[in-house]
């Protein structure tokens, strides 16, 4: 595994930059497929929006300035960048982003790459009934495993708040699915 600053100076360097982004991408695609899956479900839509991940970390790496770890950076990218994707197909479809929500969920049913139960389902059900950051506070600490520390530094929030919208997003999906 590459040290991490080495692959940043790398990705800044023209004449190593090309191999430096193939590690790059193998190194992290996999945790950003099943953070960008996560919100938007879909395995293809997944697909899309990690693409337009690893495209606007390439175009933007001189901007890496080094202030958070750069896994931590790439992880804000794909998370805005599934959030975004999300907003747009919800408003070209004029609903609001819960209403595309519930629309995802549902379609999960049909989705050739949904490995789950029903038991599965029904937790997605009770998760897209989240607000959008306990959402991704859940599923960053419940399906990605990390630790508040990591969370805190790609959502810029303070780990009592996130240890505080972990609890409460636990018991609401508790809740929903003891009534369910």
């Amino acid at each position: 595994m590459i040290e991490e600053e080495t692959l940043v100076l790398e990705l800044k360097t023209k004449d190593k930059q090309a191999q430096a982004f193939e590690v790059l991408v193998n190194t992290y695609k996999e945790r950003l497929y099943w953070q960008i899956r996560g919100i938007v479900l879909s395995h293809d839509d997944a697909d899309d929006v990690l693409q337009n991940t690893f495209i606007k970390v390439y175009n933007n790496i001189n901007g890496f300035k080094g202030d958070s770890k750069l896994f931590s950076w790439i992880y804000r990218i794909a998370t805005n960048e599934a959030l975004n994707f999300i907003k747009q197909r919800a408003k070209l479809q004029g609903i609001s982003d819960t209403d595309y929500q519930d629309k995802l969920v549902s379609n999960l049913e049909a989705d050739v790459y949904f490995e789950g139960d029903e038991i599965q389902l029904q937790l997605q059900k009770a998760i897209a009934t989240l607000p959008e950051k306990q959402k991704l506070i859940f599923n960053m600490k419940y399906f990605q495993e990390l630790k508040y520390e990591e969370i805190s530094e790609i959502l810029n929030t303070s780990v009592g708040g996130l240890k505080a919208s972990y609890h409460l997003a636990v018991k609401k999906l508790e809740r929903y699915l003891k009534e369910d």
